[in-house]
């Protein structure tokens, strides 16, 4: 533009059109990624649910607990984003071939809505419904129970997809199975599709996650469990870390009776997305 702006006959620098630009309120600016990819009729709806449950939950002193796997990083000197300051430069290779990693690691988390804690356990082999169970099951066995002593229900907030998919009958199965070993009454109330976004773990945790760990080589698991240790705010944000080393079969086969005999109950409204996994007897 100054160089456009010069050639019709006023001479004027890069930096003066820069100042141009930015007194009418045109600053540089990246791409934006909130639109939503479709809508759910029920959208609303459900919104409205979350939020009653989510309040009897408190007004019962039991715990809320937002879910979610975060994106799967590979371990090696594979390139990261991010910039950080240290006395010499960080190296990694020239391509970011998958092949090139040593590794990957799954951070799936976990988020106490009520107490602002956040608890990461690194999965090494593949994101399944049987990993998010896993996954709580050492968080409540580990930490949760001693948070919540007198807990008698739990609500889950999830999204729709991936290793906890409200429309698979395998995650029902192994959430069922959960239920039953820690004899403790799991309520799932899954986001309505497009709409993960608005999932507390994804505003509250994840990103202060992704802060800790920006711009550092994942060069090993240990460093991994070690930077993301480190994620916390000044409003009183913690992080714990775990690693399961476990291997979570994929391609896996709904148990025929589980499927004829489902023991969830579902609501009423929105069964979709709204359903209680109660205790069996041993």
């Amino acid at each position: 533009m100054a160089d456009m702006v010069t050639h019709l006959g006023t001479p004027v620098s890069a930096p003066t059109v820069r100042e141009w630009l930015e007194s009418l309120g045109m600053g540089c600016r990246k791409i934006e990624k909130s639109l939503a990819g479709g809508v759910s009729p029920d959208r609303d709806a459900q919104f409205c649910r979350i939020k009653e449950l989510l309040e009897e939950h408190r007004l019962a002193n039991n715990p809320v607990f937002s879910i979610d796997t975060k994106a799967k990083e590979h371990l090696g000197q594979l390139y990261r984003e991010g910039r950080v300051r240290t006395e010499s430069p960080f190296f990694a290779f020239d391509h970011d071939f998958p092949g090139w990693a040593t590794g990957v690691v799954i951070p799936h988390g976990i988020y106490d809505y009520f107490n602002n804690r956040g608890h990461l356990n690194i999965g090494l082999d593949h994101d399944t419904g049987a990993f998010a169970c896993d996954s709580f099951r050492w968080y409540w066995r580990n930490i949760g129970k001693w948070a919540w002593p007198g807990a008698t229900s739990i609500l889950w907030h999830c999204d729709c997809g991936g290793s906890n998919s409200a429309s698979q009958y395998l995650f029902k199965e192994d959430l069922q199975r959960l239920a039953s070993d820690l004899q403790l009454t799991i309520r799932v109330a899954h986001y309505p599709s497009y709409c993960s976004k608005y999932n507390p773990i994804e505003r509250r945790f994840f990103p202060h996650v992704g802060r800790a760990c920006r711009g550092l080589l994942f060069d090993t698991l240990e460093t991994v469990v070690r930077l993301m240790k480190k994620t916390s705010t000044r409003t009183g944000l913690t992080a714990t870390v775990n690693v399961l080393s476990g291997l979570y079969e994929t391609g896996r086969k709904v148990a025929q009776d589980f499927k004829e005999n489902i023991p969830l109950a579902f609501d009423i409204l929105l069964p979709k997305w709204n359903y209680v996994a109660t205790p069996q007897l041993r």
